[in-house]
């Protein structure tokens, strides 16, 4: 029979070191910035980013939650004084203390989580669980299958509202740009679980939202984007960038996705409705290359274009972002929910070097076996 168990807080990665105390109540890295970077906000004003407005308490579950977005999520949930439970395998720290968050804010935080251990997939034991626990709402971080959703629906009868994190990968590839909420989707694209989780959550009459959003960055973040530009600058290596480098995409801080997950929190207006989040503007391949040298406090960097039709990498990806145009209009959350992103580019992406690459933490090892490729060819050329 499946238990809750009250989690024990678990100490700090040996490498994270805490910020000066004045940053310690809001783990915001954007006030370490280089002494060169020049933003539009003052950094010396708190940032609120992680400030919510409280509601009535709720029982919540968090499918997933302990590597990305969900760290972020917990913690405004935790405190708006909802009682949050993790759902997951086990096999990772249940909590974790985040680079400049205090030992009493963290030890706060972490008394207050729950953890229910078990396969998602076991589709059983999902359901009997459950049901025997009893759930108000469900943020469903990390489900990817509408199968998957099924035994938590028939768990929590009585569910008050389940909240799915989708992704915009679901619209189908268009020539007019941006991306809205209402424009055609792709039923053959690699997020069609996604879309048919979507479908499923509709057809069973439940109050639901999903949230699509495009490239997520910030601390902590597993998906090679902002730190795939870092690893090249911190070596001072060239940064290649496919074909003309001035493709359009869109970047939405992970805080700023966590706080739109709290604005639909028992939202009427969010009831039955699907909401693109990211950030307000959009920038280039080009362009984000330079704004993480600024924001990392790195020179300028040079980049280097190819053909990615000229080579062949294998099963190895040259490049973190589908080369073509990709970005999403939030006017859709900023008008119903009200969503205003805190972070814009450089900012954020300064919080994210500053709380996670810059203390020498990654996901992943520097690989720059295809940019070899490419810059041996490019001398090549050039010679």
């Amino acid at each position: 029979m499946a238990r809750l168990v009250a989690v024990q807080p678990q100490q700090r990665h040996p490498s994270f070191s805490l910020l000066p105390p004045s940053s310690l109540s809001d783990f915001n890295g954007t006030r370490l910035l280089h002494s060169q970077l020049q933003c539009k906000r003052r950094v010396s004003q708190p940032k609120v980013a992680l400030q919510v407005t409280a509601s009535s308490a709720k029982k919540i579950l968090i499918m997933g939650g302990t590597r990305f977005i969900g760290v972020f999520l917990s913690r405004l949930l935790v405190k708006e004084g909802h009682q949050v439970t993790l759902f997951t395998r086990g096999k990772a720290p249940i909590t974790q203390q985040l680079p400049g968050e205090s030992d009493k804010d963290y030890t706060d935080f972490a008394s207050k989580i729950l953890h229910l251990k078990g396969d998602r997939k076991d589709y059983e034991f999902v359901k009997s669980s459950l049901s025997a626990e009893g759930f108000d709402v469900v943020y469903d971080i990390n489900g990817r299958e509408a199968e998957e959703v099924v035994p938590i629906l028939e768990g929590l009868p009585k569910l008050e509202q389940y909240i799915y994190c989708s992704s915009a990968g679901v619209y189908l590839k268009s020539d007019q740009l941006p991306h809205f909420e209402t424009d055609a989707v792709d039923p053959k694209s690699r997020h069609k679980g996604k879309l048919e989780t979507e479908s499923l959550l509709e057809s069973k009459g439940v109050n639901w939202t999903s949230i699509r959003p495009v490239y997520i960055y910030g601390p902590l973040n597993y998906n090679p984007v902002e730190e795939w530009f870092f690893h090249r600058l911190k070596a001072g290596r060239p940064i290649p960038v496919p074909n003309s480098g001035i493709q359009i995409t869109q970047l939405g801080h992970v805080k700023d996705l966590a706080t739109a997950f709290i604005k639909v929190l028992g939202n009427e207006k969010a009831s039955k409705e699907v909401f693109n989040i990211s950030g307000e503007k959009y920038v280039t391949f080009d362009g984000l290359a330079k704004a993480c040298a600024k924001a990392g406090g790195f020179p300028e960097p040079e980049i280097v274009h190819y053909n990615p039709k000229e080579f062949d990498f294998g099963k190895k990806k040259a490049f973190p972002f589908r080369d073509q145009h990709f970005f999403a209009s939030v006017d859709k959350a900023k008008s119903v929910l009200g969503l205003k992103p805190e972070f814009d580019l450089v900012e954020g992406l300064a919080d994210s070097y500053n709380l996670d690459f810059g203390r020498g933490t990654f996901r992943k090892e520097a690989d720059f076996s295809t940019d070899d490729i490419i810059l041996g060819k490019s001398l090549v050329l050039q010679s």
